[in-house]
C-alpha cells in the first residue's frame, strides 16, 4: 500500500513490522505531512532503510502552466499513465488547492473539457493527496484551503474522497481546518445524505448550473435521472445535520443560462435553502460551443439575485492564461487521434 493511502494506524503497523520503534512512524508522518518532504534522503533523523521503504509519490510531474496572477496548474501522470490536473490559487494570506478525484469524468457536462474523454478511473485517496504535495513543492506555499472541484465527480468516488478529507483535516497529518475544505458535487442525493452523516464540518458545494430540470438535462446529461427537487431535499438534509450553509455553484454561459428568467428561477431555489450562490464566469474551451458572458450580463445576473435577498458572490476569475478550464491542460497535451 502506498504511503499516502495509509491511515496513521496502518503506518504504525507497517513501521513496527520493520522492527523499528513506534516513534519512527510519527517522525515519518511529520516529514511528509507537516514538512512536505518526499525525498527519503532529506529525512535526516530516520534510518535510511526505513525512509526508503515507503513509496510516497506514485505520480510524476508531466506539465505545468503558470498564470500571470500566480495561479499554477500542474499536470500529473499517474503510475498507470493516466493524467490528471490540480491547481494552486494563491493570495497574499492563503493558498487554495483544487483537487481532482477521478481521471476523467462520467458526468458529461456539455461545457466541460474534462468530460470529453469520459471516465478513465477513480483515484485512490493517496493519489488525491499526492496533488497537495506536488503543488506545495512546485509553488513553495503551504496549503491553507482545499476544494474538491477538479477533474471528476468527488461523490462518485465517495470512499477515497472522504478518506482524503480526513487526512487533510487530521491534526497529525495535513492539519487543515474542516471549515476550509469544500467538496463539490454535480448533485448525487444518496452520497450527499451519506456525507451528512459523517463527522466532517466541511462545506458542501452543488454544481447547479441551471435553475430548472429541462435546461439542466441539456447541460448535464447525468442529471437526467436526478430531478432538482431530490438534490435540494438532500442539500437541506445536509444543512440540518451539519449546520453548514450549502454553496450553489453556477457557471454562467453566455446567452444560455445567464438570462433574467434564469436569475429569477435561481433566486427561488436559493431562497429555499440556507445557502450562498457562487457565480462563475465561464472559461471558454476551444472545442466546445459555449462562450463567456459579458461583464454587464454577469453584473445584471448578480444584482437580480441580490435584490431577492440572496447571498451572492461573483467568483474572481483566476488562471485564465493557464489553461484555466478544468481538463484543458490535459486535453492540450494528449496526443490527438
Amino acid at each position: 500500500m502506498a504511503f499516502l493511502d495509509m491511515t496513521l494506524e496502518q503506518l504504525s503497523s507497517a513501521v513496527a513490522e520493520t522492527g523499528e520503534k513506534p516513534f519512527r512512524a510519527r517522525q515519518l508522518a511529520e516529514w511528509v505531512y507537516r514538512k512536505g518532504v518526499t525525498d527519503p534522503a532529506a529525512m535526516t533523523n530516520l534510518p535510511k532503510a526505513l525512509a526508503e521503504r515507503f513509496e510516497i509519490l506514485t505520480s510524476r510531474l508531466a506539465g505545468r502552466a503558470d498564470s500571470a496572477d500566480g495561479t499554477v496548474k500542474l499536470l500529473l501522470e499517474l503510475s498507470d499513465g493516466e493524467r490528471i490536473e490540480c491547481v494552486l490559487i494563491p493570495t497574499e494570506r492563503f493558498a487554495t488547492v483544487c483537487l481532482s478525484t477521478q481521471a476523467g469524468c462520467a458526468m458529461g457536462c456539455a461545457f466541460c473539457a474534462t468530460g470529453l474523454g469520459g471516465l478513465r478511473r477513480n483515484l485512490s485517496a493517496g493519489e488525491i493527496l499526492e496533488q497537495v504535495l506536488h503543488l506545495q513543492s512546485a509553488c513553495g506555499r503551504k496549503v491553507t484551503h482545499a476544494v474538491f472541484m477538479g477533474m471528476g465527480e468527488p461523490l462518485a468516488n465517495y470512499d477515497a474522497t472522504v478518506a482524503a478529507v480526513r487526512a487533510l483535516t487530521d491534526p497529525a497529518r495535513f492539519g487543515l481546518s474542516a471549515r476550509r475544505v469544500t467538496v463539490s458535487t454535480v448533485g448525487l442525493p444518496g452520497p450527499i445524505r451519506r456525507l451528512a452523516k459523517e463527522n466532517l464540518p466541511i462545506t458542501l458545494a452543488i454544481s447547479l448550473h441551471a435553475p430548472n430540470d429541462a435546461l439542466r438535462r441539456e447541460l448535464i446529461p447525468a442529471a437526467a435521472k436526478v430531478p432538482l427537487e431530490r438534490i435540494l431535499s438532500a442539500a437541506q438534509e445536509f444543512y440540518d445535520a451539519r449546520g453548514r450553509e450549502v454553496t450553489l455553484e453556477y457557471v454562467l454561459l453566455g446567452d444560455v443560462n445567464d438570462t433574467p428568467v434564469c436569475a429569477e428561477a435561481l433566486a427561488k431555489i436559493a431562497g429555499r435553502l440556507r445557502c450562498n450562490v457562487n457565480l462563475i464566469r465561464y472559461n471558454p474551451v476551444p472545442s466546445l460551443p459555449f462562450r463567456s458572458p459579458s461583464g454587464r450580463a454577469v453584473r445584471a445576473f448578480a444584482e437580480r439575485l441580490a435584490r431577492r435577498g440572496i447571498n451572492v458572490h461573483v467568483r474572481r476569475s483566476r488562471g485564465a492564461d493557464a489553461d484555466a478550464a478544468c481538463g484543458q491542460l490535459r486535453q492540450r497535451t494528449e496526443p490527438q487521434a
